[in-house]
């Protein structure tokens, strides 16, 4: 009897390990291909937030430039509008020219109020998605522009503040090249530009 049982032990064990294969096969092939979809739907996953960031970088990139470019423009607009204004008094005073500078500045002070519209909408666009320290910086910068503005008006109009004299103005307006260069480098700083360049070294 035990000679025939050792036999058909090894075959039922035959059969069932043949009959258990393909099931076995299945359930692994079935693992490595749910591993497989996992790793590929966490490296799309990271692909999409790497876009996501990218295209976010790209946005605020686009906003710091034109709030860069408003406010140089407006600056220069300021300081223009400031010269004709020096000059018109100065051809009052000496009692000529008036009607030749009224409409210099009448076109001046149109350039003007142009370039302060554009800067205060680039300035809005780049508060929405700028960071703190960029908000921070251009609340400042704007604060100070309007100051200049509002004290250049008073001057035009011929009843000047305390400290709204050409001189103190100029000076105001000629100070605001600093504050231009610490705007742009908050802005490179959230940008990461400096860190991209010293990681390209």
């Amino acid at each position: 009897m035990d000679g025939w049982l050792l036999p058909l032990s090894i075959a039922l064990i035959g059969m069932t390990g043949t009959l258990f294969a393909p099931l076995l096969t299945q359930r692994l092939v079935g693992r490595v291909q749910s591993e497989q979809f996992e790793r590929q739907e966490r490296m799309a996953e990271g692909q999409w937030q790497r876009e996501q960031r990218a295209a976010e970088l790209d946005v605020r990139r686009a906003c710091y430039v034109a709030a860069m470019a408003g406010y140089r423009r407006y600056r220069i607009e300021l300081m223009n509008f400031l010269w004709l204004t020096h000059k018109a008094q100065e051809a009052g005073a000496a009692g000529g020219g008036a009607g030749e500078r009224a409409g210099e500045r009448a076109a001046g002070r149109a350039d003007l109020e142009a370039a302060r519209q554009a800067m205060h909408l680039a300035f809005a666009e780049a508060q929405l998605v700028g960071s703190e320290a960029v908000v921070a910086e251009l609340d400042a910068t704007a604060e100070r522009l309007a100051g200049a503005f509002y004290r250049m008006l008073r001057l035009d109009e011929g009843d000047p503040v305390p400290d709204g004299t050409f001189e103190a103005i100029k000076e105001d307006l000629l100070g605001l090249g600093e504050r231009w260069r610490g705007m742009r480098a908050v802005m490179r700083a959230d940008l990461g530009t400096d860190a991209r360049l010293q990681r390209g070294r």
